[in-house]
């Protein structure tokens, strides 16, 4: 009887033993994980240190050998010369102006051509989403030139659609967009077209109500990317009246001679400033959808 009753522990005790083996087979796996994050945290981390360390230096202890890393008397003037120096308010309002416009058109282009490519029936159909996707494998700087030579014709120069209008491609996001449409399950758009709805109808009431998280996320992506816009504004801006603020923040920079790089990290840290906040407090949202396109169903 004993033994009898032993026969059901020994088997549970054999059954653990698989478990047991694959987690200290799994152990060192995850430390190499956990190693390669700690990796990337200080690779990401580590600059952004540096720059709010060094917004809050004096000059002497900027340049002092070897390097300091914490600011041997925090000097929060920095803070208010970088926003002196130069006119930042008007930088900061051409660069809200901007990218307001361009994202807003971005992502309504961007919903609009992905919604067509999806749900939409016309010749061609394939032949210009292969068009999009060569769009996205050229860089922006390769059509500067011809941009450039366009918009100084039509006399835009130094002119906020002069800005705009080259920069309102949207590649990307009519790709992200309608990965995500062709993961909406094809049950749902047959049942609304069986009730009625008319494409319009159908974009409004069923498809973008199940597609806030990948909207949130393009949205995101889009600001952050025009925000911190600089090449096209810079070739096209003249004076304060139409730069954006990383053109304003080059302005900090002493070309004559050494420069102080504490007003031009405070400069940075308050141009950074409104994105972060944003990207902090939508970041869940812009992780859930550049990943819902992922498994269709």
């Amino acid at each position: 009887m004993t033994a009898l009753a032993d026969r059901p522990v020994v088997h549970a005790e054999l059954e653990t033993l698989p478990a047991r083996t694959y987690a200290r087979r799994d152990r060192p796996v995850k430390m190499l994980g956990y190693a390669a994050m700690l990796c990337v945290l200080i690779v990401v981390a580590l600059p952004l240190y540096w720059i709010v360390v060094t917004s809050f230096k004096d000059r002497p202890d900027i340049y002092t050998i070897p390097v300091t890393w914490w600011p041997a008397a925090f000097h929060p003037q920095n803070y208010s010369e970088a926003v002196r120096s130069v006119d930042f308010a008007a930088f900061f309002r051409n660069s809200v102006i901007i990218t307001s416009i361009l994202a807003s058109v971005k992502f309504v282009l961007g919903v609009l051509s992905a919604y067509g490519l999806v749900f939409l029936r016309f010749p061609g159909k394939n032949f210009v989403f292969l068009g999009i996707i060569a769009a996205l494998m050229v860089p922006n700087q390769i059509t500067v030139i011809s941009n450039y030579a366009l918009v100084a014709e039509w006399g835009w120069r130094n002119t906020f659609q002069g800005i705009i209008v080259p920069l309102a491609g949207v590649a990307f996001g009519t790709f992200l967009m309608r990965n995500h449409f062709l993961s909406i399950p094809a049950e749902i758009i047959e049942a609304a077209r069986m009730d009625g709805a008319g494409p319009f109808r159908l974009l409004w009431r069923v498809v973008l109500p199940v597609s806030g998280p990948t909207m949130v996320a393009f949205a995101i992506i889009t600001v952050v990317n025009e925000w911190n816009e600089y090449l096209w504004p810079f070739l096209m801006a003249d004076d304060a009246s139409v730069a954006p603020l990383p053109i304003g923040l080059t302005l900090l920079q002493n070309n004559d001679g050494v420069t102080n790089w504490g007003p031009v990290m405070a400069g940075t840290l308050l141009a950074m400033l409104p994105i972060l906040v944003v990207f902090l407090l939508l970041q869940r949202h812009m992780i859930k959808g550049l990943t819902s396109g992922a498994v269709k169903g």
